[in-house]
């Protein structure tokens, strides 16, 4: 009895996971993954590579059924959040940005000093380098026509990098409506003489919330 317990558990587990379309995110949230064998899933232990217990799948249920008050109807929220995460990552990746090679290509400069350049900007938080994997990628919206700086944008971008911010969140923050200005977008507000004040209002009330720790 206590197999197909298991078996059914587990069988239960995996459609509920793959019909939200979060299978892909279980080893990112430090979770037990499955895998279909035979039609079949079997949850695996990352420790030890093996089958999990009727007692271990019980407590990643638990784990995945913990937010709202009918666990039955619950939704994984770390796992959705995790999800959104990524299609936020993808969706920022594919904006324009530059690596260390084009962007020396569009200053005109060598990469070493190129390198050094960003380097310098990074540390004095007057730009944004995000970083992808091995890579360094500097998102193109903070950046003249010529690679140079925006000086417009290096006061908005200070007291966020200054703050530590996630360097994704501070990308999207930038280039998506925000509420508190109204629907505008900040990197492209920040260039309106008219707008700009208003916006490094909302980047220093944001950046405070993140040293707070909220």
């Amino acid at each position: 009895m206590t197999e197909e317990q298991r078996a059914a558990l587990g069988e239960d587990l995996a459609t509920w996971i793959e019909s939200l379309g979060l299978e892909g995110h279980l080893t990112e949230a430090g979770l037990p993954t499955f895998r279909r064998e035979g039609g079949r899933a079997r949850w695996v232990d990352p420790g030890t590579g093996g089958d999990l217990t009727l007692a271990q799948l019980q407590e990643v249920e638990g784990l995945l059924r913990n937010e709202g008050s009918e666990p039955e109807h619950a939704v994984p929220v770390a796992l959705v959040v995790l999800r959104r995460h990524a299609q936020l990552r993808v969706e920022l990746l594919g904006s324009p940005w530059h690596d260390y090679a084009s962007l020396a290509e569009l200053r005109g400069a060598s990469l070493e000093s190129t390198r050094f350049a960003v380097h310098k900007a990074a540390a004095t938080h007057r730009l944004l380098v995000v970083p992808v994997d091995e890579r360094s990628v500097v998102p193109a919206f903070q950046l003249t026509g010529a690679g140079e700086l925006r000086p417009d944008l290096a006061p908005v971008l200070e007291p966020l990098l200054a703050a530590r911010m996630d360097p994704w969140r501070v990308w999207a923050w930038l280039v998506r409506p925000v509420a508190l200005l109204g629907g505008l977008v900040p990197a492209e507000a920040a260039a309106d003489p008219d707008d700009a004040d208003l916006v490094l209002h909302a980047a220093v009330r944001l950046a405070e919330r993140v040293s707070a720790g909220s």
